[in-house]
């Protein structure tokens, strides 16, 4: 068991997980899948269609055929760790196929790693296929290689990513994900619920809605209803949540902006229908920054939005990412966000330095802050969002909360409340009376003990 570091980044999906065995004589594909959980669905849904092809799926080199990185371009940093996987997989099996958001890059890629197979963009899984196909062709035994129904998982058996749209509306200056993955695509909403049914009936006890701007749901297809559900979040999460009336599930909202529709999801989460937990990147309090950031420019407005919330969900859990040290941002621009976040009390809290990414508009703005004030106000912010973790976390001493269990050793059970999202929120473990836990039970506990991210507790 262990505890999660307060600087996780929040950007980042689980790691991959892939444990099917191979048969003799089946090519094999390894991936590496980086970035965010949007990009690990890509993995997903690339590796359903090689595992229908016949292919072995390798979690990593070791005799892989050919090896497939899914990359992530969103940060300077992201792209730096990328190019660093690249030249391993490389190293290791010399045999590489690019894909993800940095592919939308191919001559930066190639001037890095001239000797790859092929590069591709983001969602691009034809082209993926077709390159995996030139160099390492197909043998699938069609008495052997069934594939599941629920396609191919990368994570746990009990809870899945659930995209529901691809691309994004914002011309936010310090992203480039417009440019990498386009405009707004929003999926039909009978196609998102068929998928929610079929890995409900797979085992997933918890559903993770997914996008770019899952507020903005919709909007490029008109809101449109087909087959009976229409293409509008307030809808899709009463849908979803609807399916957990027989099953017990748990549908978790990621990536919301706080648009005013966003106030009806509320009520949704009061009646339990879905998680009382909403994932919203705020990115900074003060209008002058937003303004810099062309971000709407409504703090004030979203403390009222918040205090609206609370007072019909009181439970609710709020996560947001914010930006420091963004250009121009001066000391008391800074100390406004901070007292902002006094204000707010957000319950999860991950924090970004700001970097230059090529292409973004953000690069040639005024009055660049220095890696050292960058570093001291990511420092500040985050001492202040441990503090009002910590006290939250103490004040659930003594409650009794549903979990679901992640994970279970020799040490004991790995949780999650509802209040927690894998990977990027904190745990609760149970250190005894746990045997007879498994990956995927939802049980009460009692909260004994807390500490800056993570609960300990007892099964009731």
């Amino acid at each position: 068991m262990t505890q999660n570091p307060p600087n996780i980044r929040p950007d980042l999906a689980p790691k991959a997980r892939i444990t099917a065995p191979r048969r003799e004589g089946q090519p094999m594909i390894g991936m590496v899948s980086l970035g965010c959980p949007k990009a690990l669905v890509d993995s997903e849904r690339i590796l359903t269609r090689l595992r229908a092809e016949g292919y072995a799926i390798s979690p990593d080199y070791v005799g892989a055929d050919a090896v497939i990185v899914n990359t992530c371009g969103f940060l300077d940093s992201a792209k730096a760790e990328s190019l660093d996987a690249i030249g391993e997989a490389l190293r290791e099996n010399g045999r590489v196929i690019v894909t993800g958001c940095l592919g939308a890059e191919p001559d930066y890629i190639r001037e890095h790693h001239p000797k790859i197979l092929a590069v591709t963009g983001p969602h691009q899984y034809e082209q993926v296929l077709d390159a995996v196909h030139l160099a390492v062709p197909p043998s699938p035994d069609p008495f052997i290689d069934l594939l599941p129904a629920s396609g191919v998982s990368l994570t746990p058996r009990h809870y899945s990513y659930l995209k529901i749209s691809e691309g994004c509306n914002h011309k936010c200056k310090f992203c480039i994900i417009p440019d990498m993955r386009g405009l707004l695509q929003s999926r039909p909403a009978h196609a998102a619920i068929r998928e929610a049914e079929k890995l409900v009936q797979a085992g997933v006890r918890e559903l993770l809605v997914i996008s770019q701007d899952t507020s903005a749901y919709g909007v490029d297809i008109k809101h449109a209803t087909d087959k009976g559900h229409r293409a509008h979040i307030t809808d899709l999460a009463r849908d979803l949540g609807s399916l957990g009336a027989q099953n017990d599930l748990w549908v978790r909202l990621h990536y919301v902006y706080p648009y005013p529709h966003v106030r009806d999801l509320i009520p949704l989460m009061a009646d339990g229908l879905i998680l009382p937990y909403l994932d919203i990147p705020f990115q900074h309090a003060h209008p002058d920054v937003l303004k810099r950031m062309a971000r709407p420019a409504a703090a004030a407005k979203t403390l009222d939005e918040i205090a609206a919330w609370r007072n019909v969900c009181p439970d609710i859990t709020l996560r947001s990412t914010f930006i420091v040290g963004y250009p121009g941002e001066t000391e008391a621009e800074f100390q406004t966000l901070l007292d902002w976040l006094d204000e707010a009390q957000l319950d999860r809290v991950g924090c970004f330095q700001y970097e230059n990414v090529a292409g973004a508009r953000s690069n040639a703005l005024p009055d660049h802050v220095s890696n050292d004030v960058k570093q001291d106000r990511w420092n500040r912010f985050m001492e202040k969002a441990q503090a009002i973790s910590a006290a939250k976390l103490a004040a659930k001493v003594g409650r009794t909360l549903q979990v679901i269990v992640d994970e279970v050793d020799e040490d004991g059970a790995t949780c999650r409340t509802k209040s927690d999202a894998p990977e990027i929120d904190g745990n609760l473990f149970i250190d005894e009376r746990f045997e007879g836990l498994a990956p995927g039970d939802l049980v009460d506990v009692v909260v004994e003990e807390a500490g800056e991210y993570d609960l300990w507790g007892r099964v009731v």
